[in-house]
């Protein structure tokens, strides 16, 4: 009993509280390539540099003095009309042709490769960690959690939280869902779904840069981290079910746990082979995924 303990608190425990911290960070970019997919039917393939994105300007904002707690409010400010910018600028202009699936998944993948030239040209290859904001780590039953990740999980589980709600409880949400349902209809309505389209789109982003924000000073912070981070986001969406908030949650808590846990039996190079192993079973056992799609639900 007492080595099982000792395994528990020293090793066991550490790693679940790794794997619930990047789970939380996994869930917010996941959160948006969900809503985007749910509501537009596009599969954003540079989802992964607008989370880099947002790292970087945390980090270089963070060297230029700036509050890492005013990084969580300036970051996605910033990217909300990035994000709004790329919709009405890039997608909006393939949207509507009969290969839109294929044409937005390209064009997505090539402003992912631009994106990420673009950020070695200004910022190098190598990579950069910032300061960790919250210092020192907290004692509980004889588990050391340090203070950063604890705050990494509170808060994104309350960022999480906050987006189910606006989603699903208020009018907001309701408007967001009706689009995502029947676009006819609810434009028949007077539902502006063009701006609903760009705004959704825009959140999406937002929320990609705010895990950057969060995941700079624990994963460190280099030019190809959204193409390494992304993966792990779509195995997220898909097992969860495409379009599916509750389906991201549960699914992004869940393989991250498994990741964790897996490298303590396993080599961790076979931490991904593992995730995509129940990702392609998922996709055969239950192609919608955990759950149901955003406006279908």
């Amino acid at each position: 009993m007492t080595a099982f303990l000792d395994y528990f608190q020293f090793v066991l425990a550490p790693q679940m509280i790794t794997g619930l911290s990047l789970g939380v960070a996994v869930v917010l970019v996941a959160l948006g390539l969900t809503i985007i997919f749910g509501l537009l039917d596009v599969i954003n393939m540079a989802h992964g540099e607008f989370y880099a994105v947002g790292a970087y300007l945390a980090l270089s904002l963070g060297f230029a003095g700036v509050s890492f707690w005013l990084l969580l409010i300036i970051v996605p400010a910033v990217m909300l009309p990035l994000g709004y910018i790329v919709e009405r600028g890039l997608i909006q202009r393939v949207f509507n042709k009969p290969d839109r699936h294929v044409t937005t998944l390209l064009l997505t993948f090539g402003l992912g490769l631009v994106v990420e030239d673009v950020l070695k040209v200004i910022f190098g290859g190598n990579t950069q960690r910032p300061p960790t904001p919250i210092s020192g780590a907290i004692d509980i039953m004889g588990v050391l959690l340090p203070n950063y990740r604890l705050f990494l999980i509170l808060f994104g589980l309350a960022v999480i939280a906050a987006v189910a709600l606006v989603v699903n409880r208020t009018r907001l949400g309701a408007v967001v869902r009706a689009a995502a349902f029947d676009r006819n209809m609810a434009a028949s309505l007077g539902v502006p779904v063009s701006q609903v389209y760009a705004g959704t789109f825009a959140f999406g982003v937002a929320l990609a840069g705010l895990a950057g924000v969060l995941l700079a000073p624990v994963f460190s912070v280099f030019p190809t981290m959204g193409r390494d981070f992304i993966f792990l986001a779509f195995t997220v969406v898909i097992v969860g079910g495409m379009g599916s908030i509750m389906g991201t949650v549960v699914a992004g808590l869940l393989l991250t746990q498994v990741q964790a846990l897996s490298s303590l039996i396993v080599s961790p190079v076979w931490s991904d082979p593992i995730l995509f192993s129940i990702m392609v079973l998922m996709l055969v056992v239950r192609p919608q995924g955990l759950f149901g799609r955003l406006g279908h639900a």
